[in-house]
């Protein structure tokens, strides 16, 4: 196995339905990663030593998802300096406006770079990681330069029949 490039953090494993498109892009542009589940407040230990692992295998992002106090990216974030790539989870209480104010209001000086709520939020966090990736790398940068004329594309050729 090659060692990640982007690890994905996401507190709880039923955060993997909104993760898995994060996981998705990222193996479709065959960015090596590493998936775990870890908790902020339940396993604060092993976060901290997942992270410093991370950091020495030489990680150039990490995508961190986090519901409801959405603690997790921002502790990611106060344990290194790579990047992190925050992910809202949509909760039943506030649909995930609780996940996306604790993410997005970090105190300045531990930035976390904040995504939409839920599936799309993931997805684009992904695409940001190919991003930083593609400034280093022409492999990355040829990949998403023809993800997105795909995209362009199918927007061309979309016919109405109104």
């Amino acid at each position: 196995m090659k060692k990640p490039e982007v690890a994905i953090v996401m507190g709880s494993v039923s955060d993997l339905e909104t993760m898995q498109g994060a996981i998705d892009i990222l193996k479709e542009f065959r960015v090596p990663i590493m998936a775990k589940v870890l908790s902020a407040h339940r396993t604060p230990k092993e976060l901290e030593a997942f992270v410093v692992a991370m950091d020495h295998l030489g990680v150039k992002a990490f995508i961190a998802g986090a519901g409801g106090a959405a603690a997790l990216p921002g502790v990611i974030a106060s344990l290194t300096a790579v990047p992190v790539l925050g992910v809202p989870i949509e909760t039943k209480s506030l649909k995930g406006l609780d996940s996306l104010l604790s993410i997005v209001q970090m105190p300045a000086g531990i930035p976390v770079a904040t995504f939409a709520i839920g599936k799309s939020g993931a997805k684009n966090a992904a695409l940001f990681a190919v991003a930083l990736l593609s400034q280093a790398s022409k492999t990355a940068s040829g990949r998403l330069k023809r993800f997105r004329k795909k995209q362009a594309q199918a927007v061309k050729a979309t016919r109405l029949s109104v």
